[in-house]
């Protein structure tokens, strides 16, 4: 090897390797400063060692295979990983490891992961994915409509699942626990999921109205399996894990348990931390393959930059490419829109984002004038005027809820 770790312009079998992307910044040559990735973590360290080879450096260690401008693409070799017994962490070690803390790099960040075959086959991917929800909730062609209970914790089990019938009866598809109520006293999971099963109940029988709910069941390893039968066994029609501050393996653990045949949906609370410096740490897009990899029904994304969460258009539209373009024979994921949302914003979201996605507002249903049913029914009334492609000023000329919701959320 001429050039340890250097291979722009040779040929790279992309089945063989994992292709990486980064950002970079930094006041090094940009092909030092990419060796100095590649080395770090592969074969590599800040000096010459003893205890190498030309054929452990040619074997194992990192590619660098593209420089343009600021983005670097770096080639791991499958024999790095550990796909069966190391997965998802001792992935991340490798690909998202040490190179965030060098020294010589003002900034790094993990823009996107490719994945083959050889890897991909040792993980489960989703169960059910978009057409499985579909056929699930009867939903053949329209975006699903969501909403969160709100407020986020306080709560107890009856208002809790009063919350979640007033909302299927104003048309909702689906509603889902905050991401930070699990099982505290004051609305403990299994009463939670009782009563919520009860609601869904009746949602169906007295208006027709196929609906579920997402119940948390964000907890240490030892516990997430216990939670997610506890949920089944009071009749969850879905759960829900926070995929960041659970770890990669609590979804993929909630999906491969035989007990569990649950959709599984995938909250991305604490991803700002990794995701929101555009110099510094990890896309969207890496963590919505990896949950995908990993066997999430659904996942959040953003709002493609109309909602209260930082996030644009174009990054959001990636996250959603990765949930849903070919990838093996891996279902598709529903992305979901969640931040901030109102009726006046869901035209421009659906513009972007199309039908195959989950649009979820917690105080735009909640906040509405009428209360919870009827902020339900103008979300569902902005959809339906969306898919006609009708304005929603016109639309909300003859539907009230609508009305209402423009009046105070505007355009």
């Amino acid at each position: 090897m001429d050039e340890p770790y250097i291979a722009i312009g040779e040929k790279i079998d992309p089945e063989g390797y994992i292709l990486t992307t980064y950002r970079v910044k930094t006041d090094l040559e940009m092909k030092k400063a990419a060796r100095a990735i590649a080395a770090e973590e592969s074969t590599g360290t800040w000096t010459d060692i003893s205890t190498t080879s030309h054929e452990i450096i040619a074997e194992l260690g990192a590619k660098v295979i593209e420089i343009d401008g600021d983005i670097v693409r770096i080639a791991y070799p499958l024999a790095d990983f550990d796909p069966a017994g190391g997965g998802i962490p001792q992935f991340l070690s490798v690909v998202a490891g040490n190179l965030f803390g060098l020294e010589d790099l003002k900034g790094v960040r993990l823009e996107d992961v490719r994945i083959p075959e050889a890897f991909a086959k040792h993980f489960p991917g989703p169960a059910f994915g978009i057409k499985g929800l579909r056929k699930l909730l009867d939903r053949p062609d329209k975006p699903f409509i969501g909403t969160i209970v709100k407020p986020k914790i306080g709560l107890p089990p009856r208002k809790f699942a009063d919350y979640v019938y007033e909302a299927g009866m104003g048309g909702l598809t689906n509603s889902k626990d905050d991401e930070t109520l699990v099982d505290q006293d004051f609305c403990p999971l299994a009463d939670r999921t009782s009563a919520v099963a009860d609601a869904l109940d009746r949602v169906f029988d007295e208006a027709g109205n196929r609906m579920i709910h997402a119940i948390n069941v964000s907890s240490p390893h030892d516990k997430i399996i216990e939670f997610a039968e506890l949920a089944m066994a009071n009749g969850a029609r879905q759960i829900m894990v926070d995929v960041l501050t659970c770890g990669f393996d609590a979804v993929r653990i909630l999906r491969e348990d035989p007990s569990i045949n649950l959709p599984i949906h995938v909250h991305r609370t604490m991803h700002g931390a990794l995701t929101r410096n555009p110099d510094h740490g990890i896309a969207m897009t890496v963590i919505a393959r990896l949950v995908r990899l990993c066997g999430g029904d659904a996942l959040h994304i953003g709002t493609f930059g109309v909602g209260k969460m930082h996030g644009s258009d174009l990054e959001d539209k990636r996250s959603q490419n990765a949930l849903i373009e070919p990838f093996g024979n891996f279902k598709a994921v529903v992305p979901v829109c969640s931040g901030g949302i109102h009726p006046g914003l869901i035209p421009a979201i659906i513009a972007i984002g199309g039908y195959d996605i989950q649009i979820q507002a917690g105080g735009g249903v909640s906040g509405h004038p009428g209360g919870v049913r009827e902020g339900a029914k103008a979300i569902c009334e902005a959809v339906d005027a969306s898919v006609k492609g009708v304005a929603l000023e016109e639309y909300a000329a003859d539907h009230e809820a609508l009305r209402l919701a423009l009046e105070k959320w505007g355009v």
